[in-house]
């Protein structure tokens, strides 16, 4: 089959490569009709974590049973189901807790497990023609037949539920003042699921014009930080108080505001600084262990500078750790189908996977409008 392969730092291709097959007797065999590039992608792209040259890359990933193990009860050929990024095995204490982003079952050694991902076990992506899931009848999520919402329900594999998983991170609750800092796919989904949750006011922090115009179309007030301190921005915004609640979803590798050099910790900071006194951040953005492409010395060590005295005089509580999808997705699904939500707004590009290296390229410049592209393998070139 047909799939996107890691060769170099700013290197992928389309090659082929083995087709998978039923390894266990709970796996199914998924045609693939849609696969999201996602930002995690790029700092592996980069070269920022220590992918191997082979790794087939894709974790948001969505299609059709093609085939069942005979262990498998719940899933039929023909079924649509979409998977989360988390590969998880539903049985661990993790799992039974509904933190099936810390599966200890499905890669020893290390809390949780995706596709297509470095130090994330063994499981092949899915920007791929197929894809073998785990423990399916616990990673597949059914969809209605046919093929609408598709661009809606491929973001059910992460950067939806992850979106909200911010807000539930920091606790948004109805007629709350929130900020987001980031607009890219998270970010927009995280101002966008506060919006669902009722909350009055959110900030968008960035400072790509697009991506802000973005936000605004979704009814969140656009921040520029070129233009000034964005926490002294909001503050103008609501009284000198700051915001009740705050989500970073940019992570470690936040640059600053001149855009001259990455400040791991900014975001942070600037969290600390713009979310009142007993208020709640919600970190959903990557941080990782280590980062050999780390601006210093501690940042290679995932170590940074964070400003928790000011944090502990403010007396504000955090909350973070990647999106357990399971927890959240089959509730998204079920507003998408009712049409209470459409996080497909984000999407920029649908493209066939031959596209893939120049989407990549393009995606990690943020050049021509890409934020979000979807990958459909099936679509003509």
């Amino acid at each position: 089959m047909k799939a996107v392969v890691y060769e170099e730092p700013f290197t992928v291709a389309v090659r082929d490569v083995d087709d998978p097959r039923i390894e266990h007797p709970n796996d199914v065999l998924v045609r693939i009709t849609s696969s999201a590039i996602c930002g995690a992608d790029l700092h592996m792209y980069e070269g920022r974590m220590a992918a191997r040259p082979g790794i087939v890359f894709g974790h948001e990933n969505m299609g059709i049973v093609e085939e069942t193990g005979s262990g498998v009860t719940s899933l039929s050929t023909g079924d649509r189901v979409v998977m989360p990024f988390n590969v998880a095995c539903g049985f661990c204490k993790n799992c039974l807790a509904g933190n099936t982003g810390f599966c200890l079952t499905v890669n020893p050694g290390f809390a949780g497990g995706a596709y297509g991902y470095v130090a994330m076990g063994p499981y092949t992506g899915g920007q791929a023609e197929h894809l073998r899931v785990p423990y399916a009848d616990f990673n597949c999520l059914k969809l209605p037949e046919g093929d609408e919402f598709e661009t809606d329900f491929v973001l059910l594999a992460d950067i939806f539920p992850t979106g909200y998983h911010g807000c539930e991170l920091a606790q948004v609750s109805l007629g709350e003042s929130v900020v987001v800092y980031g607009a890219g796919p998270v970010g927009l989904m995280s101002a966008y699921s506060a919006l669902l949750r009722g909350a009055a006011k959110v900030f968008v922090v960035d400072r790509v014009p697009e991506r802000l115009a973005k936000a605004e179309e979704i009814g969140a007030i656009p921040i520029d930080f070129t233009k000034g301190d964005p926490a002294e921005q909001i503050k103008d915004r609501t009284g000198g108080e700051g915001t009740d609640k705050g989500v970073d979803a940019v992570g470690y590798q936040a640059q600053s505001r001149d855009a001259g050099h990455e400040e791991p910790a900014i975001v942070l900071n600037g969290l600390v600084d713009t979310v009142r006194p007993t208020g709640m951040l919600g970190v959903p953005g990557l941080y990782v262990p280590s980062d050999p492409g780390g601006p210093d010395e501690h940042a290679r060590h995932g170590e940074l500078l964070l400003s928790i005295g000011r944090m502990f005089e403010k007396g504000q509580r955090i909350g973070t750790g990647q999106c357990s999808v399971k927890r959240y997705n089959r509730q998204l699904r079920d507003m998408i189908i009712a049409r209470r939500a459409t996080p497909s707004f984000v999407v920029s590009h649908e493209l066939p996977l031959d596209q893939a290296p120049s989407a990549y390229e393009k995606f990690d410049q943020r050049i021509e409008g890409y934020t979000k592209v979807v990958l459909h393998p099936a679509l003509a070139a």
